[in-house]
């Protein structure tokens, strides 16, 4: 086991004497590596919260805290190759519901969870914040479950944190 996991390991970009960040989107920077404990449920949650885009309308930035909750099924993400995506946003040109699908959509493509939820907390421009929130569920009933509730209930702030409690 510990030879492929090492083999694995070497796949990866991290470590680079110097990380290349994109000019643009680029969801080819997202990396996946094996789930070591598959058939297990449990949360990981990142929490990027120097997320920048770019206004489609008025090329104006537009910064967020984006919160990302999954629970895996056979593949987790890499969180450097995570940043980088991230980072990759900073000169797109997209509305905050549509980078907040975007990324769900690219992290189901990647890794296809059993369950994964994207929240973006964009900061007030015009004196109006926008929350989006978007998410997926494997077939499987008890994820599809998770998905209505968490959807039936969501609320700005409710799978999200203070960030006095992230540092």
């Amino acid at each position: 086991m510990k030879s492929s996991r090492t083999k694995e390991l070497k796949k990866f970009k991290l470590g680079q004497a110097q990380t290349k960040y994109p000019k643009t989107y680029a969801p080819e920077a997202l990396e996946a590596f094996d789930h070591q404990n598959p058939g297990k449920i449990a949360w990981t949650t990142f929490i990027c919260t120097e997320f920048t885009s770019l206004c489609p309308k008025t090329g104006q930035p537009d910064f967020a805290k984006i919160y990302i909750n999954y629970i895996a099924d056979k593949k987790m993400v890499e969180s450097k190759s995570l940043k980088i995506y991230l980072f990759s946003f900073r000169n797109h040109g997209d509305f905050h519901e549509d980078c907040v699908q975007k990324i769900c959509d690219d992290l189901v493509q990647l890794i296809k969870p059993k369950y994964l939820e994207v929240v973006g907390e964009f900061t007030p421009r015009g004196g109006i914040a926008i929350f989006p929130f978007a998410s997926f569920a494997n077939k499987e009933n008890q994820f599809r479950t998770i998905q209505t509730e968490r959807l039936t209930n969501y609320a700005p702030g409710k799978y999200s944190m203070k960030l006095d409690r992230i540092y």
